[in-house]
Order: structure tokens, then C-alpha cells, then sequence
């Protein structure tokens, strides 16, 4: 597919979701073309000066009135709630886990005071930075999600699952046990068991791969929430576009949309 018919697709089914919010009388951009670009950096990844001259490059005539960049930064950052509007529901089995972002290398820690990162564990190595929890339903889509700092246990996110009680069962593994029990919602699962928590790897891999998420340039929360936001925009956007693709399919079919 080519990058304007990915860019239309997007376009069109944000749309749907935001014809009811009104434009404010002094921006240049409609609400869906703003929500369709933080899907596109959300997508493509890297440093937002540099999205911001491939738009501007490559995409001027779809985005004739864009504003200039740190304008249309922090207007992002401003309307990320708009993103809540993209979450799918929950289904009769979700799946819950973490996903670790270096923001900085771990030698430059605790060089600057307006750090956001910590330091933790991320897939056996040490990094400086945050930690990402999905929940998703059985078709892969995003429920929820919440961020914390790298130096968390997982657990601190049993509050998000506790949200679901009675609405659906949430595969972990013993990465969320917590010594004074966790939600009734919340079923832990053994390496090698329950192999429905095998999507959210491929989910994973999918943004590790495509979106380059592993590694995070922003130096301000704020900032930083909305790339996370408007990553769950477009993820599941494109599981829209793409027909709903099996777990074996899904990240096969989800690569044809890189940039």
C-alpha cells in the first residue's frame, strides 16, 4: 500500500471518530487531520524534528495549512485525551503486559535534573527510562494502557486491571504477582500455559520493529504521554484497515503499513 493511501485510510476512520469535535476558530488543522498526524509519528517513530520535515516534504499537499513544528508539537500533547475516543472494549479474555523504553543511555544517567527516565530491566538489560503496559482484548486491539517509570515492578499496574472486574478475565504472567493478592479479574499464567498471551509479543514486536519504540527521544512527560497515546491510536487503526488479522497473520500483514 502506498504511503498516501495509508495516510487516506487513516485519515478516513479517525474521521469517523471525531466529526462531533468541533474545530477551534483559530487553528489551521481539524481535529482529525491533528489525531491523524500523531498516528503518523506514533507509526513512523524517531525524533519529532525529523517526522516533522518528512511531512513537511513529502506531504505538504495533504497537509496544505500545517503549523510550524514546536506549534504542532505541543498542540498534540495538548489534545492527547482525544486518543481515549480509539480504545477498543474489552472482550471475554484480555491480555496485560509490559513493555520497557530507553530514553537515555544508562551512562548519561542523572546527568540532567529534568530526567524522566529511571533505570530497571527491560528483556535482560539494564535501561534508562520508562515502562509501557497494554491491555488488549482477544482481537489484539488496546484497551488501556498506563506508563510508569523503568524502575517499577509490574504490579504497579494491578490498579489498571482492577478497572475490569466482572467485565472480563486478564491473562498476565508472574510479572504482576503481588504478596497481598491482586484483582479477581487477574489470572496468572506460567511460563509455556495459556497460550492466548502469546498476541501481545507479536504486538510488541510489531511496535519494537516498525515503530521503533525501544528507544525515545523526549525530554518532557508531557510529550512523551502523547507519543503513547497516539501509539494506541494507530495501532489499532491499523488492525481496522487490515481486516482484523489472526495472531499468526498479524505481523506480516501490519509491516506492509511501514514507513
Amino acid at each position: 500500500m502506498k504511503n498516501e493511501d495509508i495516510i487516506t485510510h487513516l485519515f478516513c476512520h479517525v474521521d469517523d471518530r471525531m466529526k462531533w469535535v468541533k474545530k477551534h476558530p483559530d487553528s489551521t488543522l481539524y481535529p482529525s487531520e491533528l489525531v491523524t498526524i500523531g498516528a503518523l509519528f506514533a507509526l513512523k517513530g524517531g525524533r519529532f524534528r525529523r517526522f516533522y520535515r518528512w511531512l513537511h516534504r513529502e506531504f505538504a499537499p495533504l497537509f496544505p495549512r500545517l503549523p510550524e513544528r514546536s506549534r504542532l508539537q505541543w498542540l498534540l500533547a495538548t489534545h492527547r485525551l482525544w486518543a481515549d475516543r480509539f480504545l477498543a472494549p474489552v472482550s471475554f479474555y484480555t491480555v496485560v503486559d509490559s513493555y520497557g523504553i530507553e530514553l537515555i543511555h544508562p551512562i548519561r544517567e542523572g546527568r540532567s535534573e529534568q530526567q524522566i527516565g529511571k533505570k530497571g530491566k527491560s528483556n535482560r538489560r539494564w535501561i534508562v527510562g520508562v515502562k509501557m503496559c497494554w491491555i488488549i482484548n482477544q482481537d489484539g486491539r488496546v484497551v488501556n494502557w498506563q506508563w510508569t517509570t523503568a524502575n517499577a515492578c509490574d504490579n504497579v499496574f494491578l490498579p489498571l486491571i482492577e478497572q475490569y472486574e466482572a467485565q472480563t478475565i486478564t491473562l498476565s504472567d508472574l510479572g504482576f504477582r503481588c504478596k497481598d493478592g491482586g484483582p479477581e479479574n487477574l489470572k496468572l499464567c506460567a511460563k509455556r500455559t495459556w497460550n492466548e498471551r502469546g498476541m501481545i509479543e507479536t504486538i510488541f514486536s510489531f511496535v519494537t520493529e516498525v515503530c521503533a519504540l525501544k528507544k525515545l527521544f523526549h525530554r518532557k512527560e508531557v510529550h512523551l504521554e502523547a507519543h503513547l497515546c497516539y501509539l494506541a491510536v494507530v495501532f489499532n487503526l491499523l488492525l481496522t484497515i487490515a481486516g482484523t488479522p489472526t495472531a499468526e497473520q498479524m505481523l506480516p500483514v501490519l509491516k506492509d503499513f511501514a514507513f
